[in-house]
């Protein structure tokens, strides 16, 4: 696990200065404590940060290829690659290292850009063939390493591990990408199509770009998908033992590591499962780390102890005060982009108390997408039948119009929250699952724009792409289009940005064994009565684990990290909620209504209304617009 980055020329093979590249990458030092290097040519730059996890006293990079004909930085872990390494020296190449740095060389000189399938793992990297001149910058399939570009002015390619690499390069341009403002104001996050500034963008998961020194940079290309299209066939028995089996693949080959390595465990479905299967496999005990919070309500720590308990594990636990909103500013360092996902400040937390232990933790992070865990994918199935049973034609004014009668009721138990449901089925079915997904309705939104952001925005709407991925989608059914939706869309775009950051600023290795693509696969084939199960998603995965783990961790509520960020908005982060409309960089931009801003935070604070989802969201907007504004 490290932090790479670069300088390309794509305008013939212009000098690169090694002082540069060693200044994008000294910005990832978190990254890679371990160690450093920067490797230059005519027309390229690639420099590396190190945190050793294999090979430890091997394997330095920039890493040249055993006859020096290419040279990579690389980001990440190949779980196969001494299955590779052996199909490769069978065909004569030779290798110098014990780590997987060296295979990707081989594998690339062997079979071109067709040894991407053939990597079983989480990466990003740049390789260097110095006969061809050719660059090659590439993403594993899921996105859990990411991977920043951007072209500047004099036709040059810089790419890092994080945004701040690239804000490290004095040609970068700082102007902010209002679409940006509007993903972001939507989702929560900025997605991977998107970047907050202009100019910048994102390798897409899967995907992979091919540069050279003689043509304009290229768009990318996808060497992987994950299709919804197919479904297995066999019994419920059957099903859950081949299941079973892919769970365990997906745990073992994570296993591998020279340093110590433990696992996240918050006592629910997905890290309780990872953990039964690690302590399955190994001989010691498996160390195990937790975070609760201060508030009762909010707190999972006694599962996590009865599953530590369960599998006699080492177990570390550390609470969570009411006092952690002072982590804001690191948080928004952290992130570059704005990011409001308020669980990352519970990730950062076990993730810091993780670094104590060990090195490498494992997550559980990945199996709601692909096995129909999120509650609002259970409930899209069911409107998914509701549509099926009446036209579009009858269905928008019937339920439109109920919708827009009754009253809504946040704060009522949930089956009293008929509003939002009423309104989705008026909608096809990838508008109402855009809108469950959302943070904010388009409504919303553009009763917070200024007339001034609303004529920069124009006819861009952040739903629009993400309706099209479902439309697009190969799948069969509505719940598929919203599971390949979440794992193309959110999972990158949240939920992995989040583990990334948070696990990196502490220099901890995070793995996801339950995002093994050969996992994904076979989760994207099963049919839609071995996901969702009346009430109940992950059926098939909860079956099969029952046997290792009791049902009050199986089927109890989901909660995931939750942290009191309405209480802190109406207590000591009061003065940062009235901010955002009035002398914070926010409101200087013009692009919010003021006084739509000063309403919004005066009626949290009072308790009138519980607005803490979008306060936060233009918190951290404003914490991260004041770098770049």
């Amino acid at each position: 696990m490290c932090g790479i980055a670069g300088i390309f020329h794509t305008e013939g093979p212009k000098p690169v200065d090694p002082a540069r590249v060693t200044a994008m990458c000294d910005a990832l030092a978190h990254r890679g404590p371990d160690g450093e290097g920067v490797w230059t040519a005519p027309g390229v730059g690639l420099g590396h940060r190190r945190l050793a996890i294999i090979d430890l006293a091997g394997s330095p990079q920039p890493m040249a290829s055993s006859d020096g004909a290419a040279m990579l930085v690389f980001n990440g872990e190949i779980y196969n690659f001494r299955e590779l390494r052996r199909e490769l020296a069978a065909q004569g190449a030779r290798f110098r290292t014990d780590g997987d740095s060296e295979v990707i060389l081989a594998a690339w000189q062997r079979w071109g850009v067709d040894c991407l399938p053939r990597l079983n793992g989480m990466f990003a990297f740049a390789l260097y063939d110095l006969r061809a001149r050719t660059l090659l910058l590439a993403r594993d399939r899921l996105g859990v390493k990411p991977l920043f570009t951007a072209t500047l002015s004099d036709g040059a390619v810089i790419f890092g591990s994080e945004l701040k690499a690239l804000l490290a390069h004095p040609g970068l341009r700082r102007e902010i990408d209002p679409l940006a403002v509007e993903d972001y104001l939507t989702w929560g996050y900025v997605p991977d199509h998107a970047a907050i500034l202009k100019g910048v963008e994102k390798l897409p998961a899967g995907q992979y770009r091919l540069l050279r020194h003689d043509a304009a940079p290229p768009a990318s290309v996808q060497w992987w998908d994950v299709s919804f299209a197919e479904r297995e066939r066999g019994s419920e028995a059957d099903l859950g033992v081949h299941l079973l089996h892919r769970l365990r693949e997906g745990v073992t080959s994570r296993m591998e590591a020279d340093v110590p390595l433990g696992a996240f465990l918050s006592g629910g479905v997905d890290s309780s499962t990872v953990v039964a299967l690690m302590a399955e496999a190994s001989t010691a005990p498996v160390k195990t780390c937790s975070i609760g919070f201060d508030v009762a309500a909010l707190d999972e720590t006694s599962y996590a102890e009865k599953v530590a308990r369960r599998f006699h594990t080492e177990h570390h636990a550390r609470t969570v005060g009411a006092d952690d909103y002072a982590l804001v500013d690191r948080l928004a360092g952290m992130f570059d982009e704005p990011f409001a996902d308020a669980s990352a400040l519970p990730t950062f937390r076990v993730c810091e108390l993780a670094r104590q232990h060990v090195t490498v933790a494992l997550s559980g992070d990945g199996a709601d997408e692909a096995f129909a865990g999120y509650r609002r994918q259970v409930f899209h199935h069911r409107e998914e039948q509701v549509r099926g049973l009446l036209p579009a034609a009858l269905r928008q004014p019937l339920f439109g119009g109920l919708g827009a009668l009754y009253p809504r009721m946040d704060f009522a138990p949930r089956p009293l929250r008929a509003k939002a449901t009423l309104l989705s089925l008026a909608r096809s079915g990838e508008e109402g699952y855009a809108r469950a997904l959302a943070v904010t309705s388009e409504e919303q939104r553009a009763a917070l724009y200024s007339s001034d952001f609303l004529r920069l925005r124009g006819d861009y709407r952040a739903e629009q792409p993400f309706i099209a991925l479902m439309r697009n989608a190969p799948a069969r059914s509505g719940l598929d289009r919203a599971q390949y939706a979440d794992l193309k869309f959110y999972l990158p775009g949240d939920i992995l940005t989040k583990v990334d950051r948070t696990s990196m600023a502490v220099s901890l290795e995070a793995r996801e064994p339950l995002l093994d693509h050969r996992l994904i696969e076979f989760g994207a084939r099963l049919p839609e009565r071995m996901r969702v199960r009346g009430a109940t998603g992950k059926y098939l995965m909860k079956q099969a684990m029952r046997r290792s783990l009791p049902d009050d961790v199986l089927f109890r509520p989901k909660m995931g990290f939750v942290t009191p960020i309405a209480q802190w908005l109406r207590g000591p982060l009061a003065a940062e909620a009235r901010a955002v409309a009035d002398g914070a960089v926010l409101a200087r931009t013009g692009w919010f209504d003021a006084a739509a801003l000063r309403t919004i935070a005066e009626s949290h604070i009072a308790g009138v209304a519980d607005h803490s989802r979008l306060l936060w969201q233009l918190v951290m907007l404003d914490r991260s617009l004041a770098k770049f504004l």
